[in-house]
């Protein structure tokens, strides 16, 4: 069973800040700058934290991960932006 995951993530160097942020396009869609949606099934979800803890300093990094619940439960309608919607809107799942 898939379900969508809020991500975020503050790294404190430039150069791990990129590659972190090159390792989340696979997983998912940016929404913010440091802000992604992603659709993961329970081992998807293992290898997303594998590949962010692999790169991450866990003293200086964070990483959050947010479980928004069941696909099939999703409503688009949740998510309010004010000012400039930097995303699409997500209506259905994402496969990548």
């Amino acid at each position: 069973m898939r379900r969508r995951y809020l991500v975020g993530y503050d790294i404190a160097d430039a150069k791990r800040l990129q590659l972190v942020a090159k390792t989340m396009k696979g997983w998912g869609y940016r929404i913010q700058y440091s802000v992604f949606l992603c659709d993961l099934s329970g081992v998807e979800l293992v290898g997303m934290r594998r590949d962010l803890k692999s790169l991450m300093n866990e003293r200086e990094d964070s990483v959050f991960i947010l479980d928004l619940g069941e696909l099939n439960r999703w409503d688009p309608q949740r998510v309010q932006v004010l000012g400039i919607d930097k995303g699409e809107r997500i209506d259905q799942p994402l496969v990548f």
